[in-house]
């Protein structure tokens, strides 16, 4: 498995970059030695598309000088000497650089590749007011006199309306805007992103001011994620400063609103970021938005080819979280956490509103899905200035049950001042062994859901009784493997947990722990986390602790979680998800442990969908829903072959 290591190209990627080279103001000579140098150090670091920054080959700050021929004519020159560093090298560079066309001078962005100039795209708003003078010395796009420019008897294409698709990555299509071209009401990126393009390049010369650096985020942000895109931003540098503005060079590369790369400023070395943007991704995501579909361009694009080497994808320069569900940055996290909570309290609220129910039936097991429902429910009540008495929490102890876990369940119902019974379900299901002759020392998968279903009849009964509702403890992560009982678990009157992912559950309850509940409750929850997940469907062990350690038969949920992730919300293939996973949790699992769980992801759920196809309403409360009334629409009986071949082929290659 180690010689797995596919291309860039073959997972659908490209490496880009963006630079904030070295400059001296008017020193073109020094620029484009500055400029091949960082191309060459990020050629080495496997960078294929690099992005420099507005009229990098002069300085942005020339003022007058423009005006200059000899400047003009040797940024020329200098464009013809990159030129010729791409024919040796494989690499696509982006340049800022003041161009002629007639008697008119525009600043433009040069696209150079394979030893030629493939076209050059001119700024089409030139800012002209408080530091900018820029139509002092530029005209803008629309006054081009042409669609071409003839240089050394060759017809190069000019214009804003310029897409380049790369030859042998056709996902790979780049749209060009300069500086200000971001930042009026309708940027071109816009258009060009309807039109097509996947990857939108910035060449810009920003001055720096205070909080700036916050706003031009945002901005680069917004539009990569508005443009179902990759965006990249190169900014001039310190050396750029001059006379009163000051330049940071900060650079930035965002993918449909995550920021994956960015330079350090104000540091007058030359800065190089590179990030792994995914082209893959953004075409699944404008392959299911119809709005994005729908929006029609204003004018149609031409498009050019150009090469576009191709680079190995080890180790991919891009995060890859092991925990997709989860930020691993305390504070957004527990922000998560609170939104989550108020969703789902808020979801049940309008439940018992709408219906009328002032009293609720939750079976409670002491494991973080059932203590996680309980929590919902309560914080409802007191949303609705209901009693919780009037919340009916169900223990059933069975043949697996523990006394630390029906412990922590009923202790915790005592603490939360909701209404507890007591049901042993052994008599019952020992009963209905002998009515369908079952012999009770087999532990096989009717010893176990006959307890699951004996569980649920009772907390369908009791809320006849009590003329409640049955609120289900079942997660996300659960319903994705078909961890369930048919008519068992499976069934409710509402899943409050039924869009969070077991990986997120624990935080969840962890966060009750220290957010919402305090004293012995906060306690009884933090000892809950720490409990092995668990359905205690079969006897202890001989110390009386949990017999049945669910991710001992399924795998680990946090790799079940990241595969979900990947499936459902990135519609990626399962060698890339693999690629991925190797990635994620070198050091925690090896490939082949990797490979076999992923394997058995995709079995269980193609296997298990008519489950999901009937489940009860819950909350939606994150991006991956397994709803068939909502984001998930799968036929029960779709078959997994064509997704095992693929990772059969993969086994079978090593």
């Amino acid at each position: 498995m180690t010689s797995f290591n596919p291309s860039l190209g073959a997972l659908g990627m490209l490496r880009l970059g963006v630079a904030s080279p070295e400059l001296r103001v008017a020193d073109v000579a020094f620029n484009l030695e500055r400029i091949l140098a960082i191309a060459h150090e990020a050629r080495g670091k496997g960078c294929r598309l690099l992005l420099l920054p507005e009229l990098c080959l002069t300085g942005y700050t020339c003022g007058d000088l423009f005006f200059q021929p000899l400047l003009v004519e040797q940024a020329r020159a200098a464009l013809e000497r990159i030129a010729e560093f791409t024919a040796r090298e494989p690499l696509v560079l982006v340049v800022g650089a003041p161009v002629l066309q007639g008697d008119r001078l525009f600043n433009c962005a040069v696209l150079i590749a394979g030893g030629r100039i493939r076209g050059v795209v001119p700024k089409t708003f030139l800012p002209n007011t408080q530091e900018f003078y820029e139509q002092r010395w530029f005209a803008p796009a629309g006054e081009a006199s042409a669609d071409h420019l003839n240089w050394g008897g060759e017809s190069i294409p000019f214009g804003a309306d310029l897409l380049f698709q790369a030859e042998r990555l056709p996902q790979c299509v780049v749209g060009i805007e300069i500086c200000e071209d971001a930042w009026v009401a309708n940027p071109p990126s816009g258009q060009l992103a309807v039109s097509g393009a996947t990857v939108l390049l910035n060449l810009s010369a920003s001055p720096e001011l205070l909080g700036k650096q916050e706003y031009r985020r945002a901005l680069v942000q917004a539009q990569s994620a508005r443009c179902l895109a990759a965006y990249a931003y190169a900014s001039a540098g310190p050396g750029e400063s001059s006379t009163d503005l000051v330049f940071s060079g900060h650079s930035l590369i965002a993918e449909y609103g995550m920021v994956l790369a960015e330079t350090d400023r104000f540091d007058f070395e030359s800065q190089l970021a590179l990030a792994d943007v995914d082209l893959q991704r953004l075409g699944n995501e404008r392959l299911k938005n119809n709005s994005f579909a729908e929006s029609r361009p204003a004018r149609s694009c031409r498009t050019l080819s150009f090469p576009l080497p191709d680079t190995p994808a080890q180790p991919l320069l891009r995060p890859i979280p092991a925990m997709p569900f989860v930020p691993p940055d305390d504070r957004e996290r527990s922000g998560r956490c609170r939104e989550i909570f108020a969703l789902q309290t808020t979801g049940l609220a309008k439940r018992l509103r709408h219906t009328g129910a002032k009293q609720v039936v939750i079976g409670i097991s002491g494991g973080l899905d059932s203590t996680l429902a309980l929590l919902v429910t309560a914080k409802a009540f007191d949303k609705l200035g209901l009693a919780r008495q009037g919340i009916c929490a169900v223990t059933m102890p069975g043949f697996g049950t523990t006394a630390r876990t029906r412990g922590n369940a009923e202790r915790l119902a005592e603490l939360l001042g909701v209404s507890l019974r007591v049901i042993s379900i052994d008599p019952a299901v020992r009963q209905h062994f002998a009515d369908i002759g079952h012999d009770e020392a087999v532990h096989d998968i009717t010893y176990e859901n006959s307890q699951a279903r004996e569980r649920t009849q009772i907390l369908m009964d009791i809320a006849n009784q009590v003329q409640g509702l049955v609120i289900g403890t079942g997660d996300l992560s659960e319903l994705a493997l078909g961890w369930c009982t048919y008519n068992g678990d499976h069934m409710s009157m509402y899943g409050v947990n039924s869009g969070v992912p077991k990986t997120l559950v624990r935080y969840l309850v962890s966060w009750c722990a220290e957010a919402e509940f305090s004293g012995e409750a906060s306690a009884i929850l933090r000892d809950i986390c720490a409990t092995p997940v668990s359905p205690e469907l079969l006897p202890p062990d001989e110390n009386g602790e949990i017999g049945q350690v669910t991710e001992d038969h399924i795998g680990p949920y946090l790799l079940h979680d990241f595969f979900l992730f990947h499936v459902v919300r990135l519609q990626y293939p399962p060698v890339k998800i693999f690629h991925f996973a190797r990635q994620a949790f070198a050091g925690s699992y090896g490939d082949e442990e990797i490979l076999h769980w992923l394997k058995n992801f995709y079995r269980r759920f193609f296997s298990q969908q008519f489950k999901r196809s009937c489940l009860p309403d819950g909350p939606k409360v994150g991006s991956v829903v397994l709803s068939p009334r909502g984001d998930w629409r799968m036929p029960s009986d779709a078959s997994a072959a064509l997704w095992l071949a693929q990772l059969e082929e993969l086994e079978t290659s090593r």
